[in-house]
């Protein structure tokens, strides 16, 4: 059973009008999506995104004549607003990162908890498995993977690991590569399983979360209609990070230093934030022990406009111009 984490502070933050158009990026198993339609009164209508297979058969049950689904990544999220006819919204919603049914199913391959193919896709007809990746990628390529994406300090072992078993055999399992990390990684923090990092790295690379990240936050900036709100969970520091820079940017234009510019006619913020960022109360994370590292960070779309920043963050989270 999912449990949508932060799910009354991100309604909250969304202040739902009842004739709202409003964007669920990731429908999961529609435990957002569903705390929406119970707001918007009966000219209200809510749009809902996922790649996951199996959130496109959870949203089947949904039958509601103000819900649409849309199977899309949320990083093509203005074309997927353009095969809705939505214009413009007055709310979006994205909780990033997996979720606990694509987690606990062994047949994903996303867990180290119990033995399953070595899959990781968060759609299984798209892109390579894990297993064909880690198949045929280069000892640096895999190094540079789980160093940067699972910010892991013993990638180098790992790696060398992992190549040094696959010429004895293909890594197929999870159990197998899980295995293999214990091996290599000498040191881990109490409670955590050395092969966490490892396991989030392939994740976050195979299904180009970081950039479908990056891509998405300009999108919902344009297509937010002044008033609007935008509300973004994240699991992790490389996400979080993303977010935090981008609302910082939105809300403070870069303007050159050296140009003689009045106070009048500097550039108005596209984005003003709603409050500090929310965590988890410990009622929730007692609950839900997997909402501990939850952020929810909001802004709202203000009547400026938006003018794409001339800089990007690469899947590093580093600003690069």
């Amino acid at each position: 059973m999912h449990r949508p984490v932060l799910a009354a502070e991100a309604i909250e933050a969304l202040a739902v009008r009842a004739d709202g158009i409003y964007i669920d990026g990731t429908f999961g198993r529609g435990g957002h999506s569903r705390a929406i339609l119970d707001r918007l009164g009966p000219q209200g209508r809510l749009v809902a995104l996922d790649r996951d297979p199996q959130a496109r058969a959870a949203a089947r049950e949904l039958r509601d004549g103000r819900f649409m689904f849309l199977k899309h990544n949320f990083g093509t999220l203005s074309a997927a607003l353009d095969a809705a006819g939505v214009r413009s919204a007055h709310g979006m919603l994205f909780d990033l990162g997996i979720s606990s049914p694509q987690l606990d199913d062994p047949a994903r391959g996303f867990s180290f908890r119990a033995d399953g193919p070595l899959d990781m896709r968060m759609d299984p007809g798209e892109g390579v498995s894990a297993a064909q990746w880690l198949a045929t990628a280069e000892e640096q390529e895999i190094r540079r993977v789980i160093r940067d994406y699972g910010e892991e300090r013993f990638a180098k072992q790992i790696a060398a690991a992992i190549v040094a078993a696959r010429s004895r055999g293909p890594i197929v399992r999870t159990r197998q590569l899980a295995d293999l990390v214990g091996q290599a990684v000498r040191t881990r923090e109490p409670g955590q399983d050395p092969a966490t990092r490892t396991f989030q790295a392939l994740r976050i690379h195979l299904n180009r979360e970081l950039e479908e990240v990056s891509l998405m936050l300009p999108q919902a900036v344009a297509r937010l209609a002044s008033g609007g709100r935008l509300a973004v969970i994240s699991f992790q520091s490389l996400e979080d990070r993303i977010v935090k820079r981008f609302m910082q940017h939105a809300v403070r234009p870069d303007v050159p230093r050296e140009l003689p510019l009045r106070a009048i006619e500097m550039p108005q913020p596209a984005l003003k934030l709603i409050g500090r960022a929310i965590r988890p109360s410990a009622a929730e994370t007692a609950a839900n022990p997997r909402a501990r590292s939850a952020t929810l960070r909001v802004a709202e779309r203000t009547a400026a406009p938006y003018i794409p920043s001339p800089y990007r963050i690469e899947p590093d989270a580093r600003w690069r111009n």
